[in-house]
């Protein structure tokens, strides 16, 4: 059987402001001909399909677009949700997107309701696929439980929760069948790409990687974005985003997975390099050295932290020899001392980007107010689309 695991789309995602679904059709139309080209039976999308629990209708279209592509290659399409996305709406679209031939699940569930799949290849291979989408910590812990442990504690029950869960639901696996769990978590050790959201890749939310059962032929994993291999004892991989997210993942290769398995041995895994999309990269130096530049920054997305001090237009100025400057910010090096309070715009820029500054110059910054903000946010903005 071969398998095409992608996953961490992250469809409506902006950058400072600028639309990327051009760049977001450009990169799953690449997957889906990847998908054809490998003749593949299976494909397993790990969740984050979306930035945001509320998708613009645009952002919808290019990934229903995307899962209908897919399908047509001929494979079976399998769908979890991740911690950005809807998973009330995953669920409550599974009924549309089952008569299109392609599976969803939005939330984790018992296997009669979803949570274990068995599909069958066009070569008449059995596949049994366990399905675990992403589980928030007030989920797995109860809420009374919450209130009365300590952050350490609660951290240990989200783990061994996690850790029954996974063992009911590959209690499916059958020896005759490639077996195959696909999770959206965070397993402990994990490399972040650097665009994750801090809230759910801190030790609160972390999976053992020894708790992936020796049954499984594969385990196909989201949520990092870098495209990785964690120690575990069957194969298990992040398949990474095929685009670099944000500024953080700048120069990060981007991949899918293609994944040969059979039954009762470790799949054979081949990252496969995804061209398509822009680059995002961060350069310095004064005006002269960025003029310097551009010939060399080809199509790619910039930061820029200009080494000059500030003033009125200046970052027009850095636009003028650098049209694809997103970002540009007078390097900390050179920066004067504030005399007055700034003014921050919020066009283009997201929550956590506005509470940064604003922790920032209070110099009161803390990860863990960043963390607790974005579980708060979070669950705001998915109570709020579930209202709408």
């Amino acid at each position: 059987m071969r398998i095409l695991h992608t996953s961490d789309w992250h469809v409506g995602k902006t950058l400072r402001g600028r639309s990327r679904l051009d760049e977001h059709r450009e990169v799953l139309a690449e997957i889906a001909r990847v998908a054809a080209e490998e003749d593949v039976d299976l494909v397993l999308v790990t969740g984050d399909l979306f930035e945001s629990a509320a998708p613009l209708p645009d952002a919808q279209r290019v990934v229903w677009d995307a899962l209908l592509a897919l399908r047509r290659t001929g494979a079976e399409v399998v769908v979890i949700g991740g911690n950005h996305d809807n998973q009330h709406a995953f669920d409550a679209w599974r009924p549309l997107f089952a008569a299109a031939g392609i599976t969803m699940l939005g939330h984790a569930t018992r296997p009669e309701l979803g949570g274990v799949v068995e599909c069958t290849t066009r070569a008449g291979e059995p596949a049994v696929v366990v399905l675990v989408p992403f589980v928030s910590q007030r989920y797995a812990v109860r809420t009374e439980q919450l209130l009365e442990l300590d952050a350490a504690e609660a951290s240990a029950a989200y783990t061994e929760r996690m850790r029954r869960l996974i063992t009911s639901l590959c209690g499916a696996f059958r020896p005759d069948a490639v077996n195959v769990l696909a999770a959206h978590c965070f397993v402990r050790g994990g490399r972040v790409g650097g665009g994750e959201r801090d809230a759910q890749t801190i030790v609160e939310y972390a999976v053992e990687a020894a708790h992936f059962p020796v049954s499984a032929s594969y385990v196909a994993l989201g949520h990092l974005h870098a495209t990785q291999q964690v120690a575990a004892p069957v194969p298990a991989w992040y398949a990474g985003a095929p685009i670099q997210v944000d500024f953080g993942e700048a120069e990060q290769p981007r991949h899918v997975l293609v994944v040969d398995a059979a039954p009762g041995v470790p799949a054979r895994v081949e990252p496969r390099r995804i061209t398509s999309g822009w680059r995002l990269r961060t350069v310095r130096g004064t005006l002269d050295e960025l003029a310097a530049l551009a010939a060399d920054a080809g199509d790619a997305w910039l930061r820029v932290f200009v080494r000059e001090p500030a003033r009125a237009g200046l970052a027009d100025e850095v636009r003028a020899v650098l049209a694809r400057a997103v970002d540009v910010q007078v390097d900390p090096a050179v920066r004067a001392p504030e005399t007055g309070p700034r003014v921050a715009t919020r066009h283009g820029r997201s929550a956590r980007e506005l509470l940064e500054e604003y922790l920032e110059s209070e110099s009161t910054r803390d990860g863990r107010v960043v963390a607790l903000f974005e579980r708060l946010h979070d669950e705001a903005t998915a109570e709020a689309a579930e209202a709408g």
